[in-house]
């Protein structure tokens, strides 16, 4: 599945942590963007539970949008940047 992940945070040190974590699982698009390919649903939960350990309910947002392929085929953009990379793979 294709995950867009983007966040708002308020603390300088939590943001570099969840873009680091993020880093690992997917392409940064905008500072606070990111789009993550070809995660299942146990490597997206694991990833929101590492986020979700470092952010401040409080404050700050952070927010997970799923695209499934029919979706991502419809993505449009503006100015800088290339389509979201969309991966064929097959379950043997």
């Amino acid at each position: 599945m294709f995950y867009l992940i983007c966040f708002d945070i308020v603390d300088d040190k939590v943001r570099n942590r969840v873009a680091k974590v993020l880093k690992g699982a997917g392409t940064r698009v905008q500072k606070s963007v990111f789009e993550c390919a070809d995660l299942n649903e146990k490597q997206f939960l694991k990833l929101k539970d590492r986020i979700e350990r470092l952010i401040d309910f409080t404050e700050d947002s952070v927010r997970y949008y799923r695209q499934c392929g029919g979706c991502l085929s419809h993505f449009e953009f503006s100015g800088v940047g290339e389509q979201p990379e969309k991966r064929k793979f097959a379950v043997v």
